[in-house]
């Protein structure tokens, strides 16, 4: 095992133990959560297998600060390296601090799972069980239901369950019938885990328990003073550029939304931006090859600079960078629904994203006839663009991981996740009422 994870692990088994005989909060009706207790092979042992997978990445200098990863500099208080696939360690560290566990299943609401579902993936997704991917999560059932306590998975069949995935929901989505397998696991293909509550950084469009929550970004205070501090510079700061997209790709001959804003961006720069209120009308951070993912000097500062933050699909239709985008107070432009708009409903209510960004369908943009994105943005006035920009500013408490152990001032705010547990807590008394019903109905 790595030195450094040693006082990571040594932190969670302590604080485990007597996490769930705290003092409750002030009303925890309907509130109350039962941490399963799960062996750590599946998870904190998976944390020193953090260089095992090079094919994805040594993700051993992420783990600290108990999946924060390391601070940007030294005297950094708030700004840390932080890998989205951490979100499972960062979300247990937090859960532990939840003002409402108790140690008895029976009385609690829901039953969270502290399982690292995105780490031990790796081994089905890069690792030597590439070909075995429809066994992901089967050790944990069987764990589940036979091995510890079945009656608290057999109470309410799983469905008052709960955990984190830090991966899209596709990376979990292979169905049990494809031979030979393809990338991807089954876990959410699998009967055995129908039922949980599956809180993932992008969710599917149809299955009832998947639930897109924010990906974690490098910003994570610690005290209400530096989240105002920084809210105060991100009000405060001057937009210089109409238009910014952070990212890689767009480079191939195909045609698609990425080599579309790659060409006009370049198109642009040569025209001149006197007269607009701007220096510049389109600002390019090259992030190819994942330049950009650990290191948020290279992109928050030109975010700071720009009025709107192109958010175009990639692999998948979500992005890290919509979210830090949002931190810098920089508008996001999104050119399709399953961005955002169809996946962060419990952080953002879906009806009010025109409040708060832009749409372009990139089918309007893409070909020769295309619409050109500056136009749209230069015909929105700017006490409208103003308007959109406080909006921004209001959400970013909610779509942040604030740091553990922080401030109650602080802990006053809802943060990405007490917005989460609050989700997860009302989507599975919503479904347990309804069985509850349907049983009643059925035996009357």
């Amino acid at each position: 095992m790595p030195p450094p994870l040693l006082p990571t692990l040594f932190f969670f088994l302590l604080l485990t133990a007597a996490a769930q005989d705290s003092d409750p909060g002030p009303d925890c009706t309907g509130r109350w959560i039962h941490i399963r207790q799960l062996p750590p092979q599946f998870n904190l042992d998976l944390l020193s297998n953090c260089s095992e997978y090079p094919v994805s990445g040594d993700f051993c200098p992420f783990v600290g600060n108990h999946g924060l990863g390391q601070k940007t500099h030294n005297s950094s208080r708030s700004w840390y390296r932080t890998d989205p696939l951490m979100l499972e360690l960062i979300f247990h560290r937090r859960m532990l601090e939840y003002p409402c566990l108790t140690p008895d299943p029976s009385l609690a609401s829901a039953i969270y799972l502290p399982y690292y579902a995105g780490l031990d993936a790796l081994r089905y997704l890069y690792g030597p069980d590439q070909n075995t991917s429809f066994l992901h999560g089967l050790d944990l059932f069987r764990f589940l239901t036979r091995t510890h306590r079945p009656e608290i998975w057999n109470r309410r069949q799983g469905h008052d369950h709960f955990l984190v995935m830090a991966r899209p929901a596709w990376d979990f989505s292979q169905p049990l019938s494809n031979d030979p397998p393809i990338f991807g696991t089954s876990f959410l293909e699998s009967p055995e885990f129908f039922n949980v509550t599956a809180l993932t950084l992008e969710s599917r469009a149809y299955p009832w328990q998947e639930q897109a929550i924010p990906y974690p970004t490098s910003f994570h205070p610690q005290n209400l003073g530096f989240l105002k501090s920084w809210i105060q510079r991100v009000r405060r700061t001057r937009r210089s550029s109409l238009m910014l997209f952070a990212g890689g790709g767009g480079i191939s001959a195909n045609p698609n939304i990425r080599r579309s804003i790659r060409l006009e961006c370049d198109n642009v720069t040569s025209l001149s931006a006197e007269g607009s209120g701007f220096e510049k009308f389109c600002d390019f951070v090259d992030c190819s090859s994942g330049i950009c993912e650990h290191d948020p000097i290279r992109f928050m500062r030109p975010m700071l600079r720009a009025s709107f933050c192109l958010q175009p699909p990639g692999d998948t239709p979500t992005r890290r960078s919509t979210f830090d985008a949002m931190v810098a107070g920089c508008i996001p432009v999104f050119f399709e629904e399953q961005s955002a708009k169809k996946q962060y409903t419990w952080h953002m209510a879906e009806e009010e994203y025109g409040e708060w960004s832009v749409f372009i369908a990139k089918e309007d943009v893409v070909g020769k006839e295309g619409v050109r994105i500056m136009d749209v943005l230069m015909g929105i006035p700017r006490t409208e663009v103003r308007r959109m920009r406080e909006r921004v500013v209001a959400l970013i408490e909610r779509v942040v991981y604030r740091k553990h152990g922080s401030s109650s001032g602080l802990r006053s705010k809802k943060d990405a996740f007490d917005i989460a547990v609050e989700g997860a807590l009302q989507r599975i008394n919503s479904r347990v009422h309804q069985i509850l019903a349907h049983s009643l109905h059925s035996h009357v």
